[in-house]
């Protein structure tokens, strides 16, 4: 594995990691999709690092229903937050494809014995730039999920992703029932709020491919 394409790995030197995989355990594994790769409740002390593929972090209720909370995708990391902090998982992780990940335990980021080292510290810088991106990716969900009716929470999330790629036309990573898991919604309301909004002009889509347009208002003259 060349550990310089993953970014919680960046900077380091190929003697830096060596010395890293002396202070701590790092082993690969490969999950078929729909695998439940950390549940809820476990007491994990690993990060997971997506080599390939891609996982769903979810939260299921008491009674059973489940909401999409976010994908993560090859070159992602998950659960970094519960390992460091030795607190039980909250959310389940289920991969979203056959996927590879590597696993690394983390304790080693607190002990102060190895403060010393520089692949310490820039381990400890690389693991809080990726806890900010994953603190504005939960932003990023709570942002969508605050209007209150259907639509507006469409045209939040799409121009969103229309913003994210660059382009009126993109892709979305979710189908429809994932999506209406990230958007707490209710797939067939969700569907059916997309059909209206294709007839009102505001946009055209296949399966999760959508192109936004502008309506034209028809006026009485």
């Amino acid at each position: 594995m060349n550990h310089n394409l993953h970014p919680v790995f960046r900077g380091l030197t190929t003697d830096e990691y060596q010395e890293l995989t002396n202070h701590t355990r790092i082993h690969e594994k490969e999950f078929p999709k729909g695998a439940l790769i950390f549940q809820n409740a476990d007491l994990v002390t690993e990060t997971g690092i997506i080599l390939t593929g891609s996982v769903h972090i979810e939260n299921t209720d008491f009674w059973g229903s489940t909401s999409l909370l976010s994908e993560v995708g090859a070159g992602g990391v998950f659960a970094e937050t519960y390992s460091l902090s030795h607190k039980p998982m909250m959310v389940d992780v289920v991969a979203a494809s056959d996927c590879r990940i590597l696993f690394m335990d983390v304790t080693f980021l607190r002990d102060n014995s190895l403060s010393g080292y520089s692949w310490h510290q820039k381990m400890l810088s690389n693991m809080l730039s990726i806890s900010v991106h994953k603190n504005l990716t939960l932003s990023h969900r709570i942002f969508c999920t605050s209007p209150k009716t259907i639509r507006e929470r469409l045209l939040t999330y799409l121009s969103s992703q229309s913003q994210k790629c660059g382009s009126e036309s993109f892709e979305i990573p979710f189908n429809r029932q994932q999506m209406a898991d990230f958007l707490n919604l209710d797939r067939s309301a969700l569907s059916k709020e997309l059909g209206k909004m294709r007839d009102d002009g505001f946009l055209t889509f296949h399966k999760n491919s959508f192109t936004l347009l502008h309506p034209v208002l028809n006026e009485s003259h």
